[in-house]
């Protein structure tokens, strides 16, 4: 199970007729497609339908039936394959990294990503933060190579 993502979790129980309000914390909303399944603590779930309700999605899996059995599934963390799209930067491959400037120089192990309104950032163990519109390539779990300006480490 460790090539599994955590993509969201289920916040609560709606209504009677057993559908769930789910967090997600992908990006991609699509992970909440009709046919999807997910892994859990509990087992697999699969999505029979999904929409987006408040800051969350109101979803109804297959097999859940009821406001109780829907309740059963609070807290439950949804797990599920990392997904291909050419060209995205994924943080689960960053972290964990060694972010390496353009002179080759290391930098240390990238520890973290901080959602930043002006670009997404990279926090390395040193405590230094590396705007994520400097990474120019990505080897996953290995090196993340940058090229950032002058000074930006000092």
């Amino acid at each position: 199970m460790s090539d599994l993502l955590d993509v969201g979790r289920i916040a609560r129980a709606h209504g009677l007729k057993g559908d769930v309000i789910v967090a997600l914390w992908s990006t991609v909303p699509e992970r909440l497609s009709p046919g999807s399944v997910f892994s859990t603590d509990q087992g697999s779930v699969t999505v029979l339908s999904s929409q987006p309700q408040g800051t969350g999605y109101l979803v109804r899996l297959e097999g859940i039936n009821s406001r109780t059995a829907a309740e059963g599934l609070r807290g439950l963390v949804l797990r599920a394959e990392p997904l291909t799209i050419e060209g995205a930067l994924w943080a689960h491959e960053m972290i964990g990294a060694r972010l390496i400037d353009q002179t080759g120089q290391d930098h240390g192990e990238i520890t973290a990503m901080e959602n930043n309104p002006a670009s997404d950032l990279l926090v390395l163990e040193s405590g230094a933060l590396v705007p994520l519109r400097f990474v120019v390539d990505v080897v996953a779990g290995v090196r993340v190579l940058v090229d950032v300006p002058e000074g930006l480490f000092d």
